[in-house]
């Protein structure tokens, strides 16, 4: 008898498999574990949807979850470099990540024997950090690199003429300070959960199923969302101690997400792309302490909202529409003109909108007493062309919050698939 969906497997339900192990036999066991895999999932995705309560939020859809999902409190992401150069190694992975990514999404462990009813003389499938923890609504997003298609002028995988048009190489913005080994690769995951061990669990065991055929590049914890993905959430705070997102685009917002939010395919081989986005990754550092010594007055101003409520400084509250021509004293405008929601409004950027799903990070410090900290930025958008590149471009230059208190230290643009139906793997359509 299988748990619960969220639920990880009881003893019970252990030496319940142990005894169908034992009735294949020890030759057929192979065979045994994979049909009884399968058949769960197959048993699984015919389920009815979770509650609403529920910890698992389901990993089947028309588009992948992770984007409209209520954002979760916690982040790992991943991004990963292709090694293997085989075209049915790579769709194998994807296959064996879809597999694993249906188990976890669940509360379920990774592989057929997961952490603890395996051989004893091999590594388990799992690696058991998330046994006794439930699903914490994990969320596994995927998306493809410009170098899962090309590298050095060359196709790669039998994709030659698929890389779609809009998944560009971004252009280097004024103040870019990027890490090589921190933007970039082929393939990357968002693993996003309200417990961290969830998260990192789901990230460790895909990294260890991709072995041999992808290694990480690099990897990002965050914490404490930046952003709400749904107006029954409140608009959460960054380090610099003001809300943000309060604008951002919300699940409620049909019509607004099909403009700004899913990509279109605009020619017949990006068709894999319908249901699926664009995810922007930038790693902002924010210079804290400089922040940290800067007066109240400033720090409203360089944002253009209060610090306590989030109103606009031309008045009323958090939601209300600023006034971007209301003056004060001396004819100044009350928004200032280089402040940080002025040059990100839509007014502004030709109405282009962005659904951002962000987290709030620490990596310690620099070694030369400063914070290694700020916000990871990331954003969903239907063509970073016109969503993103513009509107980057312009703040890089003229918001006085970008160009004295952050400073980008990795990127990253990818490709995301539209979601995995039942029986299918991430990204299939790009393979037929």
């Amino acid at each position: 008898m299988e748990p619960p969906k969220g639920e990880r497997p009881t003893a019970a339900a252990r030496l319940s498999r142990r005894g169908l192990f034992g009735i294949a036999g020890l030759g057929g066991a192979a065979a045994g574990l994979a049909a009884g895999f399968l058949g769960h999932d197959a048993v699984a995705a015919s389920a009815a949807p979770p509650a609403a309560d529920s910890p698992v939020v389901p990993f089947h859809g028309d588009h992948q979850a992770g984007i409209t999902t209520p954002a979760q409190d916690r982040l790992h992401m991943a991004a990963f470099d292709v090694t293997t150069t085989r075209r049915e190694e790579l769709i194998q992975l994807l296959k064996d990540w879809t597999r694993a990514a249906e188990a976890l999404t669940e509360g379920r462990p990774a592989g057929a024997t997961g952490a603890v009813d395996g051989p004893y003389g091999a590594p388990p499938e799992d690696t058991g950090e998330a046994l006794d923890l439930n699903a914490g609504k994990l969320t596994l997003t995927f998306g493809f690199g410009a170098g899962l298609f090309e590298k050095d002028g060359a196709a790669r995988f039998g994709l030659d003429g698929r890389r779609p048009e809009a998944l560009i190489d971004l252009p280097h913005f004024p103040g870019d300070d990027l890490d090589p080994a921190r933007s970039g690769g082929d393939l990357v995951v968002q693993a996003c959960a309200d417990d961290p061990q969830v998260a990192v669990h789901a990230i460790r065991n895909l990294a260890r199923i991709g072995f041999g055929k992808v290694r990480v590049r690099w990897s990002q914890l965050g914490f404490g969302r930046t952003s709400s993905t749904t107006r029954a959430q409140q608009t959460p705070r960054n380090l610099f101690g003001f809300k943000d997102g309060t604008n951002n685009l919300k699940v409620e917002d049909d019509q607004l997400l099909d403009q700004h939010v899913w990509a279109t395919a605009g020619r017949p081989e990006d068709a894999w792309l319908a249901g699926g986005s664009y995810l922007v990754a930038r790693r902002i550092r924010m210079h804290i302490e400089t922040w940290d010594r800067t007066s109240l007055g400033e720090q409203e101003g360089l944002i253009g909202r209060t610090k306590g409520t989030g109103a606009p400084l031309s008045g009323g509250e958090e939601f209300t529409e600023p006034d971007f021509a209301r003056q004060g004293k001396g004819g100044k405008p009350l928004i200032p003109l280089d402040s940080h929601m002025r040059m990100a409004h839509p007014s502004r950027n030709s109405g282009v909108r962005m659904l951002r799903r962000g987290y709030n990070y620490t990596d310690g410090s620099d070694g030369v007493g400063h914070l290694d900290a700020g916000l990871f930025f990331i954003a969903f958008v239907t063509d970073p062309r016109s969503h993103y590149v513009p509107m980057q471009m312009a703040m890089a230059k003229g918001d006085t919050l970008a160009v004295e208190y952050l400073k980008h230290t990795g990127s990253g643009l990818f490709a995301v698939p539209g979601g995995v139906k039942p029986g299918g793997f991430i990204g299939d359509g790009l393979f037929r």
